[in-house]
């Protein structure tokens, strides 16, 4: 009988994409390459492609509930890593998960949009995470234009959300990428002071599944037992190589390449 070592378990919350670029596929993928083990729990079902969202529906709250129970129940879980919420009553669901299990880390991407501009939830749900789910989590990695939906500043810099970002969660990682800058800058702050930036080549095109990438691979990180700061560095490390081999799939966005062609060989 062969014995396996076991790969730390990440416990991902988030919608399917059928298309494969964003969604529990990037997560699964994402969690593979940093050699973690993906527990999937599907909390919505979209209707999108490379181009866009065109519909969605929220699972049941039971349904939800039991497929994490299922999940923390049976394994010893390392970190979660949080994704597509899309409605009030599903960020309720996720913080009565994570609130009884306060000894694992959270990664929370606060998805309120698909790269294509479709929306995945009312404006509501942006206020729901931030004041619910964001003093659960160990981590959230907002987007600039996802940072000022959640800080309520339109117009708002990464240095402005973070300020008031920071009064609901302890670290939050403000990824850049939706100006016309020459070069992307990610900027990681804590509570305790932390400001950390790190600079990268701006490539070419547009991504599907960006956020989801680098949420998942903190998360993965985080689950092998790396410190925060340098999980961050390592994800974002890892992202910009995904996007820079990234493939068109389908009509619109480029996916990333999350896994090595010959990872099957």
């Amino acid at each position: 009988m062969n014995t396996y070592a076991s790969r730390p378990v990440v416990l991902c919350l988030s919608g399917h994409d059928p298309s494969g670029g964003a969604g529990l596929q990037a997560d699964i993928e994402a969690l593979i390459a940093q050699g973690c083990h993906a527990a999937p729990a599907v909390t919505a079902l979209t209707v999108q492609d490379t181009v866009n969202v065109s519909a969605f529906r929220m699972l049941d709250r039971e349904w939800v509930l039991a497929q994490a129970h299922a999940v923390l129940a049976d394994s010893s879980v390392a970190a979660i890593k949080l994704g597509m919420l899309g409605s009030v009553e599903m960020v309720d669901t996720v913080a009565e998960i994570i609130s009884a299990n306060r000894h694992i880390p959270v990664v929370c991407d606060p998805v309120l949009q698909a790269g294509g501009g479709g929306r995945l939830g009312k404006d509501e749900v942006g206020y729901a995470i931030r004041e619910k789910l964001l003093p659960l989590a160990t981590l959230a990695t907002p987007n600039l234009p996802e940072a000022r939906i959640l800080a309520e500043l339109p117009e708002g810099s990464a240095d402005q959300c973070a300020q008031t970002l920071l009064r609901y969660c302890q670290h939050v990682l403000i990824t850049g990428g939706h100006g016309d800058e020459s070069e992307i800058h990610n900027r990681l702050y804590g509570r305790d002071g932390l400001r950390q930036l790190s600079t990268c080549q701006r490539l070419p095109g547009s991504y599907h599944g960006s956020g989801c990438t680098l949420a998942s691979a903190v998360a993965g990180r985080l689950a092998l037992g790396q410190a925060l700061q340098g999980a961050v560095t390592a994800a974002l490390d890892y992202t910009w190589r995904t996007l820079r081999d990234a493939e068109r799939l389908g009509k619109g966005q480029y996916v990333p390449r999350r896994l090595p062609l010959d990872f099957c060989s």
